[in-house]
């Protein structure tokens, strides 16, 4: 990534101002060959992958852009590939993210952004996935950088993983700095796969943390991260419960993501599903769903790597 001295203008392309949903729904990744035959029709091609998920969600969370970033090329072709309401929700790159504290790597944000505003209209709130190691004590340094991140171009939420975040006096101390800077707070709740004996993790090369979940939204936008378990009778209580909390954010006018993970990622889109019926049968308007119900299929274990 090539280092620049400021924030740039935006390089999107001209795309129609169409409104966006207020609930938006996805899941983390759109090119995973193990929905083939059901959530992508039998027989699709790796290459029409993100056109179908673009036909059936109307979010995704781009964790690919935490490990790479793409090129000007590859974005006009995710802006061709999709409808014009839909949102990419993208990870800053781990270079800025986990490289020690944020400001020096300034630099680094700003060629991030200068790629990802190409997205135009689709580029939805982005996020700064904070590993375990930064703590309150750097708060100065988180500030600095959001005060620097172009916010009213690029809506952006944090999510923090240091435990000591979750104390009531630094939990506080952090929400009312993003309220100050307009920046969400991501809701990372993970307690479904700690919920029971077994560990559906267990085969995973990057396992979610067991965090506290402090559902509050900051702003006028809430960003969740759902980590399900792969049987879908264990995230039945914790769904209900987002069900109610969704309903009461939608009710009051704001913007919600809402983005399901498994660490079977065979089971992510059907348990999106699942929630999208609840929220409907308790009287959400949101978007409908515009692919069929299938039963999940057993999952390879050789796939189980790929939960990230």
């Amino acid at each position: 990534m090539t280092r620049t001295s400021s924030f740039p203008a935006t390089t999107c392309q001209t795309v129609p101002n169409v409104p966006k949903p207020k609930f938006q729904l996805g899941c983390a990744v759109w090119s995973f060959p193990g929905w083939v035959g059901d959530f992508y029709p039998k027989g699709s091609n790796s290459k029409n992958f993100l056109d179908l998920y673009g036909q059936r969600f109307t979010t995704v969370e781009g964790n690919t852009t935490f490990y790479s970033v793409p090129g000007l090329d590859t974005i006009a072709r995710w802006v061709d590939r999709t409808p014009d309401e839909f949102e990419f929700c993208l990870k800053l790159h781990r270079d800025i993210t986990h490289s020690g504290l944020l400001v020096p790597q300034i630099p680094l944000a700003q060629q991030f952004y200068r790629v990802v505003s190409g997205l135009g209209d689709r580029l939805g709130t982005s996020f700064l996935q904070l590993p375990p190691r930064y703590g309150p004590a750097s708060l100065r340094d988180l500030t600095q950088f959001l005060e620097a991140w172009p916010r009213d171009r690029a809506p952006i939420a944090v999510e923090v993983r240091h435990p000591a975040w979750f104390q009531d006096a630094r939990a506080a101390d952090l929400n009312a700095m993003l309220t100050d800077l307009g920046v969400g707070r991501v809701l990372l709740d993970t307690r479904p796969i700690y919920s029971t004996d077994d560990d559906p993790q267990k085969h995973s090369q990057r396992k979610k943390p067991k965090l506290p979940l402090q559902p509050i939204a900051i702003g006028d936008t809430a960003f969740v991260r759902f980590i399900s378990h792969p049987d879908p009778t264990v995230n039945l209580p914790y769904l209900e419960e987002w069900v109610d909390r969704v309903g009461a954010w939608l009710a009051d006018g704001l913007r919600v993501y809402f983005f399901v993970h498994c660490p079977l990622e065979e089971r992510s889109p059907h348990t999106a599903r699942q929630f999208h019926e609840m929220l409907v049968e308790a009287g959400a308007e949101i978007p409908a769903l515009n692919w069929p119900a299938i039963a999940p299929p057993e999952p390879k274990p050789s796939q189980l790597s790929l939960f990230g």
